[in-house]
């Protein structure tokens, strides 16, 4: 153990108990508590005993006692442990079991971390090595070396920092065409929190919710656990298949429909306009929210980038979830939701019940950085890597696996979304590619309906073209041989 034992084994020696005796119920005590688990070796008598202050023959004399008891064995020439086979373990163990009741949550785990020599397709994160990192820490420097920094160690507002949604709301106006005020959005740790709020927030347990198939896992994970009754609407090229969700309408009453329509997550297909309008004439004529996830609207390189739903002027039902966390870092968790007013306000509320505020230093620090450009001179600098990246993860597509797949080269976004041209369990694929130093996302996990995907969501950004062409031909080697 770490502690000194003087500490752990409190010693009164004016007690009517001997003190070999004190030192042998402290041990037992410290194992019943299962802070020595079986096996651990004990220190040695001289060192006991010149920690807690007592003759060694002390010592001795409690070990002896506690071996003869069997909660200590002795092996010669090695020490003193705790018993591998205690006494009364059975019966301890009985006591320590919890008899409360309590709500599990089930949802697919989170993806251990792959070791850092695999070449990782994960579903479409920014390379890291190219975040601002210098631009930010000094931001940070300065936020700290103001006169009146202390104002920003105390509770900030339950919706972030002002100045944040402030650059927010010329960020949103200038390049996403929206009409919001900063008291219009809410900061949050990242997307998926603003996600969370959202769903608590909208969704009473019952309420049917529509939801894009194949598509977003933890979204969907997020409905249910709101104890929303989930709805599958199928994806093509163009996006949400409205006819579909408009069949829907016809019969059930939805709170709600998520999409993802900038870039359709995991297809990366973009919504076509007359998608767009008619999904927004359906949520006007029957009611329902509609959840705009624009999870990485910056990266786009083809045909001009189509603005955001919420900057239509019959907007009135869209919940606008976004984030920094794909421009800047992963790690550097700035979500942000905007919505109708009194909604972003009992959003906020219920944020303050489970997170009082954000990290205003980094909310601060962030702020600065929009306010002098840099944030938008990265995104500039990043997009010309993605972009070079983009074409680099075609060509070693049509050369490795031209005949094993199809595909369409992205309009926008940091993934490729590759159909396999025969049925793939992409679970089984992924372990044996694992072996080869290889990792990629299973996709069965994206579809809620049961029906099997033959296809692969492969982020190509934060890959360099060398590890993206390594990457692809051991997906052809395995494919092969499968």
């Amino acid at each position: 153990m770490l502690r000194p034992w003087k500490t752990i084994l409190a010693i009164d020696f004016n007690h009517q108990l001997s003190v070999y005796q004190q030192i042998a119920d402290g041990i037992v005590a410290e194992i019943k508590k299962g802070r020595l688990k079986p096996g651990s070796p004990l220190p040695g008598s001289r060192i006991l005993a010149e920690d807690i202050g007592v003759n060694r023959k002390t010592v001795v004399l409690a070990y002896e006692g506690l071996i003869a008891e069997g909660w200590l064995e002795s092996a010669d020439k090695r020490g003193t442990f705790v018993a591998a086979e205690l006494p009364t373990l059975k019966k301890a163990a009985s006591r320590t079991h919890s008899s409360f009741e309590f709500n599990e949550t089930e949802i697919a785990p989170i993806p251990a971390k792959t070791n850092s020599g695999f070449i990782v397709f994960n579903d479409g994160l920014p390379d890291v090595r190219l975040a601002p990192l210098d631009e930010l820490a000094r931001a940070y420097k300065r936020i700290f070396q103001q006169k009146a920094r202390w104002r920003m160690l105390g509770y900030g507002h339950e919706q972030g920092e002002e100045r944040l949604r402030t650059a927010l709301t010329g960020m949103l106006s200038s390049r996403r065409g929206m009409n919001t005020g900063e008291a219009d959005i809410c900061i949050t740790r990242g997307s998926q929190m603003a996600l969370f709020l959202t769903a608590q927030t909208l969704i009473r347990p019952g309420d049917s919710v529509a939801m894009e198939c194949p598509g977003y896992l933890p979204a969907w994970q997020t409905f249910v656990h709101a104890g929303a009754y989930m709805i599958n609407i199928g994806v093509d090229d163009k996006g949400l298949m409205v006819e579909e969700l408009e069949q829907v309408c016809r019969t059930k009453k939805l709170k709600a429909v998520y999409v993802t329509p900038h870039h359709q997550f995991p297809t990366t297909v973009s919504m076509k306009m007359e998608r767009r309008l008619k999904l927004m004439e359906l949520s006007a004529r029957y009611g329902f929210a509609v959840i705009e996830d624009d999870y990485d609207h910056e990266f786009h390189f083809d045909a001009k980038s189509l603005l955001p739903l919420a900057s239509d002027e019959r907007a009135a039902n869209v919940i606008y979830i976004s984030s920094l966390s794909k421009l800047v870092a992963p790690a550097v968790r700035i979500g942000y939701v905007t919505g109708p007013p009194a909604f972003i306000a009992s959003l906020a509320r219920l944020r303050a019940l489970v997170d009082r505020q954000g990290d205003p230093i980094m909310e601060q620090a962030i702020a600065e950085l929009m306010e002098q450009g840099a944030i938008n001179r990265h995104a500039k600098r990043a997009a010309r890597f993605y972009r070079e990246r983009r074409e680099a993860m075609s060509e070693y597509l049509h050369t490795h696996l031209d005949k094993k797949i199809s595909f369409k080269k992205p309009e926008g976004g940091l993934a490729y979304w590759v159909k396999i041209n025969r049925d793939i369990n992409t679970e089984e694929l992924a372990a044996k590619l694992l072996k080869k130093g290889v990792s990629i996302i299973p996709t069965e996990r994206f579809s809620f309906n049961g029906k099997p995907l033959n296809a692969l969501r492969l982020g190509y950004a934060s890959l360099t073209p060398a590890e993206l062409e390594e990457g692809i031909r051991l997906l052809a080697t395995v494919l092969k041989k499968s």
